[in-house]
């Protein structure tokens, strides 16, 4: 792999919820009352390079819409580094620092939630690039319709509000906005999930558009195997905070190697396996707030072992480019 656009070393994230007044006066008098803190995301080891699509898989809770706003600079990270192209982000200043930060944008799921309602598009759009410089006051017009363009907007409409449009228009807004301040790193988090399916298809087609256009690295986060079996280059699968496989696309759809891996795969539908009955992985997902020792995953695995209960695996390369974190491989 060429040297890394972005980089995640050790990345970890966890929410604390501190005692209150009234919490910390019970602990005095002798309830049993805890801080309780959110493990999300769990010593990640993460590199894209530049150009690359890396797909982001795995079950609600898992972290990977945590991983992804601390690799855009939204979540301040709790362990750990991120680089961006080979420098720590926490030790760059000036204009690397704002380059850094602008360099790197997020589409989110919700396309009407991440608008601010009271705001034409033509100012959704332009704010960012004027306020950092990117384009002089009098020629925001012609860029917000050229970026418009560029994603399939009649720039006709520039003067309108966010709830005027489609969920499918109110997206491309989103992606607009994202392109405004003219990036080099996407991070998508579900940014097609809310959307009817053939609406979900021009978006992809758009996504792909941009990368051979505008030479785009993205991070596609998504729960559609499907999906990012199409678009991505490269997968990561995640549980429970932390990467458990990575692999090129049609190596790890073609032979997964980890439990987790091969029971998502297993219940995805295919023309080949229509008569089979489909049924979820086993168990609930356990809580961020208490995970399993060891493993995470050995309470729904079939193969645990004793030394998988107690014993985190690490994640090493088991085959060229591909990456497994599995004691049974």
């Amino acid at each position: 792999m060429n040297a890394p656009l972005i980089e995640a070393a050790g990345l970890g994230k966890r929410f604390t919820k501190r005692l209150d007044y009234a919490e910390k006066a019970a602990r005095l008098l002798g309830a049993r009352v805890e801080e309780r803190t959110v493990h999300a995301v769990d010593a990640v080891d993460l590199a894209i390079a530049p150009g690359e699509v890396l797909g982001l898989v795995g079950e609600s809770g898992c972290g990977k819409s945590t991983l992804g706003r601390m690799m855009a600079g939204i979540l301040p990270k709790s362990d750990g580094a991120i680089r961006w192209r080979g420098r720590d982000v926490d030790g760059l200043a000036g204009d690397a620092a704002r380059d850094a930060r602008l360099k790197a944008q997020m589409i989110f799921q919700d396309p009407f939630a991440s608008l601010n309602p009271r705001k034409r598009v033509r100012d959704i759009i332009g704010e960012a690039p004027r306020v950092h410089g990117l384009v002089r006051r009098r020629e925001a017009d012609g860029y917000v319709q050229e970026v418009m363009r560029r994603v399939g907007l009649d720039p006709a409409y520039r003067d309108r509000f966010p709830h005027q449009f489609s969920g499918g228009q109110r997206q491309r807004i989103g992606i607009a906005r994202a392109l405004a301040v003219k990036p080099d790193f996407l991070v998508c988090d579900e940014s097609i999930a809310a959307l009817d399916v053939s609406i979900q298809a021009q978006i992809l087609n758009l996504f792909l558009q941009l990368r051979q256009d505008l030479g785009l690295t993205y991070l596609f986060i998504s729960h559609d195997l499907g999906v990012v079996e199409h678009i991505s280059d490269r997968v990561v699968i995640m549980y429970l905070g932390r990467v458990v496989e990575t692999a090129a696309t049609s190596e790890l759809f073609d032979r997964p190697l980890h439990p987790y891996t091969v029971a998502l795969l297993n219940e995805v539908p295919r023309l080949s396996n229509r008569k089979r009955k489909f049924e979820t992985i086993k168990g609930e997902i356990p809580s961020p707030l208490h995970p399993p020792s060891g493993c995470h995953f050995h309470p729904r695995c079939p193969m645990a072992t004793d030394r998988c209960r107690v014993e985190r695996p690490a994640l090493r390369p088991v085959a060229p480019g591909h990456q497994a974190a599995c004691h049974l491989i």
